[in-house]
């Protein structure tokens, strides 16, 4: 009985320390008490906020130079002037000859040029498709997501498809509103129902009941935009793909980074707060430094009298009459001007230093946090490259690996489903031959494989770079084809074609000129020389 209220009254002590509860989860730290933020679905989160993220992401890249510098070079770096196709198709697979996929691959990239080269694959005629590339990418890193529908318009003498691309800010893809949708719409405004099949509609994307996407609601403008404002907004739903081919009918540029997300956030979305103040920061010094530049004059008096007139001249030699008043053109300012003062008058100017010494190192260490927030390295966004050789390399190489990965996913995104879609009309035609491209889905997979290559990195030791090439390639890690594409941005094939013209003409004139074993003594020497130093 006695052991039974011994326990009883014995006081049942909880645990003080359980995971994080007195480290990041603690509700009771003064410095974390108030601390309480929620992580809700991609909808409140994003969806909620999209709006206000997109203006003001597209405020930043346009008036700031930190917010343009950050789109621009990744554009620049990723996409440039176009990625260029190449054509890989499994040749094995499809029962063919290196040679003979190498010769369609060049028939193939050859005849895309044909429509790609031109605006005739532009609905509005004004680009073609490698620059159509840079506008929806940049678009993509502004708006969060960009889109392209797929439209058809007859023939022309210098295009004979019908294929055309018409790119759509993001903006413009959103939920309808209409008498029937009035009633359905959620609180926050990003969800409503289409009441003809009961799908959701999640800022402008229809999905079905399992969450797949199978439509898109276009407006004909941007709601509330100022322009054309007679005009209200009508929407169109266009189905996400095909009925019959399963092919995509509009494509949505967009990297998702949580699960059941439907629509892109801005590239600056993690660093708007930081932009701005910076803004406002740089506006508030430049202010202050063109005030301090002044050179304001002041007049001390150091007697007791209580009145400048008194001391200060009124009236000019010859002047007829004395009305009271002061002219300052009495004493000037410049170059070798001597003024003299009355007795008990002296001058004082305002100092003019600038008391902002920390501005610099100040304005550094914000700028590398917005650079480490977009994932581009301090020395390549601000184009900077003071540091020693083997950082700034480092900073390259880190770029490098940021673009090459946006350059993929761009590639998945448009430039591979525009390729294919025009491919399966070329071979409808009859301007390219793939047997058994529409009986079999594996060897139409095969016929459709293709690699994109973009601009050439950034290079600070060339001869470094070359030799790392030719290793590569010496040991089987990489192609001929692929380090021509990757380092210069041309094809190997053509490079060799034109060497061996070159070389024609030097054997024609009987020339040492690019002689290769001279070449390759004077890039191990250079090599030998820069290891040494």
């Amino acid at each position: 009985m006695r052991r039974k209220r011994h326990i009883r009254n014995k006081r049942i002590r909880s645990p003080t320390n359980s995971g994080y509860s007195e480290g990041g989860a603690s509700l009771q730290k003064d410095s974390l008490r108030t601390w309480q933020p929620k992580r809700l679905s991609s909808k409140s989160d994003i969806d909620a906020n999209l709006v206000t993220l997109r203006n003001r992401a597209a405020d930043q890249s346009i008036n700031t130079p930190i917010g343009s510098a950050a789109i621009v070079t990744s554009v620049m770096q990723s996409v440039g002037a176009g990625l260029k196709l190449f054509p890989r198709i499994s040749y094995k697979r499809l029962g063919l000859t290196a040679e003979e996929a190498r010769e369609w691959c060049r028939n193939t990239a050859a005849e895309f040029d044909i429509w790609a080269g031109t605006a005739e694959c532009d609905m509005h005629r004004r680009n073609n498709f490698y620059d159509l590339q840079n506008i929806a990418y940049a678009t993509y890193l502004t708006d969060g997501d960009s889109f392209a529908l797929f439209r058809r318009k007859k023939a022309t003498p210098l295009s004979p498809y019908s294929l055309r691309i018409q790119l759509i800010e993001g903006n413009r893809v959103s939920n309808p509103i209409g008498a029937s949708m009035a009633e359905t719409i959620s609180n926050y405004g990003v969800e409503t129902i289409n009441p003809d099949n009961g799908n959701h509609i999640i800022s402008g994307v229809e999905v079905d009941r399992d969450g797949a996407m199978t439509a898109f609601w276009v407006s004909n403008k941007v709601p509330g935009d100022l322009v054309n404002v007679g005009d209200y907004p009508v929407w169109q739903r266009v189905e996400a793909f095909g009925k019959l081919t399963g092919m995509p009918n509009i494509l949505q540029i967009c990297h998702d980074t949580r699960a059941e997300q439907y629509r892109g956030v801005p590239y600056l979305a993690p660093v708007l707060e930081n932009l701005k103040e910076i803004s406002r920061y740089c506006s508030a010094e430049l202010t202050s430094a063109i005030i301090r530049s002044f050179l304001s004059v002041f007049f001390i008096n150091t007697t007791g009298s209580s009145s400048l007139s008194d001391m200060l001249p009124s009236t000019y030699e010859g002047d007829e009459e004395d009305d009271g008043t002061i002219d300052t053109k009495t004493y000037k300012l410049g170059p070798g001007t001597l003024n003299s003062l009355p007795k008990g008058v002296d001058v004082k100017t305002v100092d003019s230093a600038n008391a902002q010494s920390a501005y610099d190192s100040y304005m550094t260490h914000l700028e590398k946090g917005i650079a480490a927030g977009v994932n581009i390295p301090y020395e390549v966004l601000f184009k900077n490259f003071n540091s020693s050789y083997a950082a700034s390399r480092a900073a390259l190489l880190q770029a490098r690996d940021e673009f090459k990965t946006r350059r993929q996913w761009f590639a998945s995104d448009f430039c591979q489903p525009v390729y294919e879609n025009w491919l399966v009309e070329a071979i409808a035609l009859g301007r390219i031959q793939a047997p058994g491209f529409f009986e079999d889905p594996k060897i139409r997979r095969a016929w459709s494989k293709a690699e994109w290559f973009g601009p050439s990195m950034s290079i600070l030791d060339p001869v470094k770079d070359v030799n790392g090439s030719a290793l590569r390639v010496t040991y089987g890690l990489s192609t001929r084809e692929r380090e021509a594409a990757e380092m210069t941005s041309s094809d190997f094939e053509e490079n060799l074609e034109q060497l061996a013209y070159e070389q024609s003409q030097i054997d024609k004139y009987n020339l040492r000129l690019g002689n290769p074993e001279v070449l390759a003594g004077k890039i191990e020497e250079e090599g030998s020389d820069t290891n040494g130093k």
